[in-house]
């Protein structure tokens, strides 16, 4: 991860550098980029993913023949490249994360 560190009131915070690429979930089969929650739970599903509701903070998703666990923020904002590769690992030859 690349950025500028930032000390504001206190506290210090690393900013990510506006010039980085930013990344995109891309479902292979369709070559569909992933630009929101439902996309994607429609491409989790038909992988045989199921919904999750433990944690009211998180979507969830569990497959039951494993015992892999997608935890994901409710905000599709806050969805960065370190939850797209989860995903990837997790449902290999079905999406993969490219430059923007």
């Amino acid at each position: 991860m690349s950025g500028v560190w930032v000390f504001k009131n206190g506290v210090v915070r690393l900013v990510e550098n506006p010039a980085v690429r930013r990344k995109v979930l891309v479902h292979r089969a369709t070559n569909e980029v992933i630009t929101n929650y439902a996309a994607l739970e429609t491409k989790l599903r038909s992988l045989g993913w199921e919904r999750y509701y433990d944690d009211p903070e998180l979507l969830q998703f569990h497959k039951r023949s494993t015992v892999h666990l997608i935890s994901l923020p409710k905000d599709f904002t806050k969805f960065k490249s370190m939850h797209m590769y989860d995903i990837v690992v997790k449902n290999k030859n079905s999406f993969e994360v490219r430059d923007m």
